[in-house]
């Protein structure tokens, strides 16, 4: 499965895949507050403000999954209900992992609904371990929210030619 920069053409396709995994996958973990103000508008808001840094799996007009990198964080990783088990997440991960440690990550962090024993599962199979609980601000349009969350994180492969420390 390739995975590739996502474009702005694409954000009505990306943010509709968003909202809706997000909605069938999160909303029962989120409180009833921040479950209203994720709308469809406010996750095209977020792609198109990210989009640099939005990845996709799967063509333009039909996307699978994406994933959105920040910092030293998979800051965002979703992948449409249709397409669990055809190995479009594991693929997500695995490009997502490769371009922070290309960027010079070392230690790659994500966070994780508290409760989403089935996300859990998947970043424990990929290798990612459960570091703790935050406080984690989410992002919405009336400002930062804040959400308690897992944070799993995970030591980055060094690339050849990478100095030795």
């Amino acid at each position: 499965m390739q995975v590739r920069p996502a474009d702005a053409g694409e954000l009505d396709h990306l943010a509709r895949l968003w909202h809706d995994v997000w909605h069938e996958s999160h909303a029962v973990f989120a409180p009833p507050e921040l479950i209203r103000l994720r709308t469809l508008a406010s996750f095209r808001d977020r792609l198109e403000a990210a989009l640099p840094d939005v990845y996709v799996a799967g063509p333009v007009d039909a996307p699978l999954g994406l994933c959105v990198l920040r910092g030293e964080e998979l800051y965002q990783l979703f992948v449409a209900l249709e397409a669990h088990g055809s190995g479009v997440a594991a693929a997500l991960i695995a490009d997502a992992e490769a371009r922070l440690a290309a960027r010079g990550v070392e230690t790659a962090w994500l966070a994780c609904a508290i409760g989403n024993t089935r996300a859990a599962r998947f970043y424990e199979k990929s290798g990612w371990h459960l570091a703790g609980t935050f406080v984690m601000l989410s992002e919405t349009s009336n400002g930062p929210f804040p959400v308690d969350q897992w944070r799993y994180e995970k030591r980055l492969t060094r690339y050849a030619g990478r100095e030795s420390r």
